[in-house]
């Protein structure tokens, strides 16, 4: 059966001023007629109809979740937005699990705003690998509740016991006298029950759809190009805008010499100054950007001062060398024994400084906002997010009303990689809301890719000083580290200047490896540009910084680094078993250098990371060609505690390992005289088709609590490659990316 399709924006939208809401369009609980049933967690259920509660309790109302259709068919609001990582399919098989509904039979769109969707601490974000594991539970009860009511509703129809009815998927059956009734003819009567407190899991032995490759519910909607995105967005009387942003943070506009020229180019319907930047608004998206980018002005520098205004002499290749600089020892983040006296007796000591560049985020799809101010004095915003009550608190502050009044739209996003945070002036929601109100019109304001990567929240530049002591059998004694830098949660979220900073030190605190002394710090250094969250977060540059520099220092004791990982880790059964895992993965570990097949010499490297409470070993092979890394195979063992559809966990492995090759290899964002010396994929390298080497998951169990999937892949592939590179080649690299430095044949 061809999957349902995923919840679209529609092909029109209310043309009378009156905001297009959900609770007006889709939250259709007021009439049973509709035929909605929301069943969640026990507790207090209210009906969203009759609800005067002042307080709400998370994923406690009704019908805030679920709806059962007349056809059968089931919509389900998550409370997290699909932007590729494959929660939607995932949310419907945990839900249909228990319901007993197919997960075909479902389609999944974005809740909005709202209390009863902040399933995370009280707040909701999507990223961090968290959706799924935070939410699966509640999803559970969910369908479990549900079914529940719908066989109370059939027992009463039916005059049976309860006991004595069961179902099968969309029907409540009697198996005695052979009757059915559709889920879809007891919803009304089931939604006026109260949701048992108490209600049976299906054990894991019995699952039918959770652990299975059920097919996405997107992909034939995404492959014949339906699924609508937030650029496709369109209202009735909508203008297009394009802007041109300062070259440096913290400009401003001050004379633009050829307004008047501008202002008469075809489809061009006015010109206006915005903080930090320029803008027209035409009836075409082209025209607008043509007429922008035509604008000549004159910008003003910013003030002594202002906040993150960038200064006109920055460059990245500075901020390394002042990383580099910076003096320690830093904030503790892990101190077990002495590490510095375990230094002052080791048999020899290896120090070394690590580095990883600025990163754009690159997400296929180019920032835009859709703002309409209706007639009732609500603010309608379509934009892509990850954290739905966030920016509906930023536009209203943006606008100047009560959060009440601001409606938010939520499409599935077109590649994110943590791109759709709050940034700052990194968002271009602020900008949309200003013009449509300058306008008097809706107005959907697109940046360019250009204005993208000026404006980008970049990932961090990473430094790491490391140093490590050995004794007379080669054996790490002492590891001393300094991650030196800012991380994204601190720039957004306050900085505690008494105590590390966890994403700071992801990736080298805590390190699985029974080091006996050891002490890692965080020294704190603001970054001039705007950084945000990346793929994987801290452990995306942390693990390169930390697992290279562990084979440098099995090297140094004349130590394989295979099996030293495996000595070092005999009292850590779980990741013990995965670096034997994937060694057996890859037809057993060997290093090299050694001849492949087809006459090229090649060698291994491995790593292993422990990202979002999960697990994973990654081996890489390579080889050099006119003086270029060459990565033939990446081998992934994966452990996430458990999972709920391999084929998705495994396309996110395979994606989190082209990520990381494309950052290990080329990427790299480079700063200077304070502005980014690309603007465009043109000049930004990153992994083409044909680079792309073989990868093979194996997905390891292990029982342990729900671990995260979308990012842990990535970590380990950066320093496999390196440590691999340096096997073969003798010569170890320290800063990424490799396609800074060429390499003699080998």
């Amino acid at each position: 059966m061809m999957p349902m399709h995923m919840p679209q924006i529609p092909d029109t939208l209310p043309t009378d001023g009156k905001p297009f809401n959900l609770s007006r369009r889709r939250f259709v609980g007021a009439s049973l007629s509709a035929l909605v049933l929301g069943a969640l967690l026990p507790g207090k259920v209210v009906r969203a109809a009759q609800s005067q509660a002042a307080e709400i309790k998370p994923g406690t109302r009704v019908p805030a979740f679920l709806e059962i259709r007349p056809d059968g068919t089931a919509l389900l609001r998550s409370p997290f937005v699909e932007g590729g990582q494959g929660i939607y399919t995932a949310f419907a098989q945990i839900v249909g699990e228990k319901l007993d509904i197919a997960p075909d039979r479902f389609s999944v769109e974005c809740a909005p705003p709202g209390a009863d969707y902040l399933l995370v601490n009280g707040a909701r974000f999507t990223g961090g690998s968290f959706s799924v594991r935070s939410s699966f539970e509640v999803m559970r009860r969910l369908g479990a509740s549900t079914r529940h009511m719908l066989l109370q509703a059939a027992a009463t129809r039916l005059k049976v016991p309860l006991a004595s009815l069961t179902t099968q998927p969309g029907v409540v059956v009697h198996t005695a006298s052979g009757r059915t009734l559709s889920y879809s003819e007891l919803a009304a009567l089931a939604a006026a029950l109260q949701p048992p407190e108490q209600v049976p899991l299906r054990a894991r032995k019995d699952f039918r759809w959770i652990g299975k490759s059920v097919p996405r519910l997107d992909a034939h909607d995404k492959s014949t190009g339906k699924v609508k995105y937030n650029i496709d967005a369109e209202v009735e009387g909508m203008l297009l805008a394009a802007v041109q942003h300062a070259p440096r943070m913290g400009g401003e506009p001050e004379a633009i010499a050829n307004e008047s020229e501008v202002r008469a180019m075809p489809g061009v319907h006015s010109i206006h100054r915005l903080p930090g930047a320029v803008a027209v608004v035409a009836r075409r998206w082209w025209q607008a950007r043509r007429a922008v980018e035509s604008l000549k002005v004159d910008w003003k520098e910013a003030a002594p001062g202002t906040p993150h205004a960038m200064p006109a002499n920055f460059s990245s290749a500075g901020m390394r060398a002042t990383l580099a600089a910076a003096p320690g020892p830093g904030i503790s983040a892990e101190s077990i024994g002495d590490a510095a006296k375990a230094l002052e007796s080791a048999s020899q000591v290896i120090e070394a400084t690590y580095d990883a560049p600025y990163l754009v985020h690159g997400q296929l799809e180019p920032p835009s906002a859709l703002a309409r101010w209706n007639t009732d004095g609500t603010l309608e915003l379509w934009l892509p997010n990850q954290a739905q009550e966030m920016f509906q608190q930023a536009a209203a502050r943006a606008a100047g009303i009560a959060p009440d009044k601001v409606i938010v739209h939520s499409s599935p996003l077109g590649g994110f990689f943590g791109r759709h945070f709050l940034y700052g002036t990194a968002n271009p929601f602020p900008q949309a809301i200003q013009l449509a109100k300058a306008v008097g019109r809706p107005v959907k304001l697109i940046w360019s890719r250009e204005e993208e990567f000026l404006r980008d929240a970049l990932r961090p530049m990473g430094l790491a000083r490391l140093r490590a002591g050995i004794d007379e059998n080669g054996l790490p004694q002492a590891l001393y580290a300094e991650a030196v830098g800012e991380s994204p949660t601190e720039r957004w979220f306050g900085r505690q200047p008494d105590k590390a900073n966890d994403s700071a030190v992801e990736g080298i605190a805590e390190k699985p490896y029974a080091i006996p002394d050891r002490r890692v710090a965080q020294v704190y250094l603001e970054h001039p540009p705007t950084i945000g969250f990346w793929r994987s977060v801290g452990h995306s540059m942390n693990d390169f910084l930390y697992e290279s520099f562990f084979d440098e220092v099995a090297d140094a004791g004349k130590q394989d680094p295979y099996e030293l990982r495996l000595r070092l880790l005999a009292d850590k059964p779980r990741h013990k078993a995965l670096l034997q895992a994937v060694a057996e993965l890859s037809g057993g570990w060997k290093r090299g250098p050694f001849s492949a097949s087809d006459g090229s010499k090649r060698a291994r490297g491995v790593a292993m990371a422990s990202p979002f409470g999960s697990e994973v070993a990654t081996i890489a092979e390579v080889s050099i060609e006119n003086g270029s890394v060459v990565v033939h195979d990446v081998w992934v063992a994966f452990d996430p505690g458990s999972i709920v559809n391999p084929a998705i966990v495994e396309a996110q492995v395979r994606s989190a390992v082209a990520l990381g090759l494309s950052s290990t290899l080329l990427e790299e964002a480079v700063y200077e005289n304070g502005m980014p010396r690309v603007r465009n994929f043109g000049a930004y390298a990153i992994l083409p088709p044909g680079r792309m080497p073989r990868v093979h998951v194996r997905i390891v169990e292990s029982g342990t609590p729900m671990g995260g999937v979308g990012e842990p892949g990535l970590p380990g592939v950066p320093p496999a490659v390196i440590n691999a590179v340096a096997a073969l080649t003798g010569q170890r690299v320290r800063s990424l990316p490799l396609s800074k430095t060429h390499f003699a044949g080998a």
